[in-house]
């Protein structure tokens, strides 16, 4: 198509600003999802969120990979991207009441999210054959997702849920097929694109720390010393968080990427750590987001169980995320972190009747003294082993 440049594979480029803009679209869409989880700690609650969030993270990934393979520079494609945009907008409402009124919108908006990069990529992307033929047989995957997806959304109760769950169920066995397709990926891009969305996930986690502090102060009520340390608190945590991830993990992770050469190689490395591993990720952050709400509007009560093991959830799942990123990368095993989850699950079972405040510093004091460790290993005690061939 005239004016769509498809750079050659040996060509990286940085994130397009369009990019930039449906990812912050994306915040909506996760705040109702921290939201759902806050007001449903349940089992079911939580099951709801892993399905919801997954249809949602595929719609994400969708785009991620098609903007990859096509500069998102022109304005075409930019104009894919911000109807995509408005598209999350009512994505995101219907996030209030995914199994009830919202069902329908839910089905359609996130259908079409689904549906228009791989649509994008049948149009515009190079004459190649190969990667012509791995964008068609994953479309159709995808469309008979998308059917599932549909029908779910116009029907109620247990036969809705198991529509979905068999739509998610179809969806990631597509992406495991297409594993062995032939695919155009850059690595700087795909590293900046997961990199920010990380960013975006961890901005929800300030959200859920503030806001019940602005509920406070709007009622008449003060900032007594608990929530101020409680505030300071979380936002160690989410800060000793961002530095497990950007300090060594991702610049690791794209160097290895660029150092594939064959194209199967470098899309099942991009599908292992990014599109799976990721998905855990950033998941996990939005569980952790819903625990630590709970702890700004209670932080002098004890942490009920279900925010407890929300909590474990969240920072392990985050851990482990990254750990299996390394291990896929270089078969390198951060064992600190394996040690941080372990003592982390006997921590949060052992604080039963501790107040939220004082499991959430308990919580600091361990991630510190394993990322004290870790990086003693690491930069100190094998100063001569380079950080991007030897990361955590």
């Amino acid at each position: 198509m005239k004016n769509v440049p498809i750079p050659s594979r040996e060509e990286d480029f940085t994130a397009d600003p369009a990019e930039l803009f449906f990812d912050l679209s994306f915040v909506f869409a996760f705040s109702r999802l921290v939201f759902h989880l806050v007001h449903h700690p349940t089992l079911e609650g939580f099951g709801e969120f892993v399905l919801l969030f997954t249809l949602i993270w595929m719609a994400w990934s969708n785009f991620t990979w098609s903007a990859n393979a096509v500069a998102g520079n022109s304005r075409f494609v930019r104009a894919i991207f911000l109807l995509a945009t408005a598209i999350s907008l009512p994505m995101g409402a219907s996030l209030e009441a995914p199994f009830g009124e919202g069902s329908i919108v839910f089905a359609v908006t996130v259908s079409a999210i689904l549906a228009m990069p791989i649509l994008m990529g049948a149009t515009l992307l190079t004459d190649d054959k190969d990667v012509q033929s791995s964008n068609t047989r994953y479309l159709l995957f995808t469309l008979a997702g998308i059917v599932l997806v549909l029908a779910g959304g116009f029907i109620d109760g247990a036969w809705q849920t198991g529509f979905w769950i068999a739509a998610v169920a179809w969806l990631v066995f597509s992406t495991f097929d297409a594993g062995g397709g032939d695919w155009l990926v850059r690595p700087g891009h795909f590293a900046e694109r997961h990199g920010l969305i990380v960013i975006i996930a961890l901005g929800e986690v300030i959200v859920a720390i503030g806001a019940p502090a602005v509920e406070t102060l709007s009622e008449g009520g003060g900032f007594d010393g608990k929530l101020v340390a409680a505030m300071a608190a979380s936002g160690l945590l989410v800060g000793m968080l961002w530095w497990s991830y950007f300090d060594r993990p991702l610049p690791a992770l794209e160097h290895r990427h660029g150092q594939l050469t064959e194209a199967n190689e470098r899309s099942r490395f991009a599908r292992d750590v990014y599109t799976y591993n990721h998905f855990f990720i950033v998941g996990s952050i939005l569980v952790m987001a819903a625990a630590l709400e709970e702890i700004m509007l209670h932080p002098s009560d004890p942490l009920p169980d279900a925010f407890r093991w929300m909590l474990f959830i969240g920072i392990s799942g985050y851990l482990l995320g990254v750990v299996m990123s390394i291990v896929r990368a270089y078969t390198n095993l951060a064992v600190e972190r394996l040690v941080a989850v372990a003592a982390l699950a006997v921590l949060i079972a052992l604080t039963a009747s501790l107040d939220g405040i004082w499991v959430l510093i308990a919580v600091d004091a361990l991630l510190l003294a394993i990322l004290a460790i870790e990086h003693y290993r690491v930069e100190v005690a094998n100063r001569l082993v380079p950080v991007s061939a030897k990361p955590s």
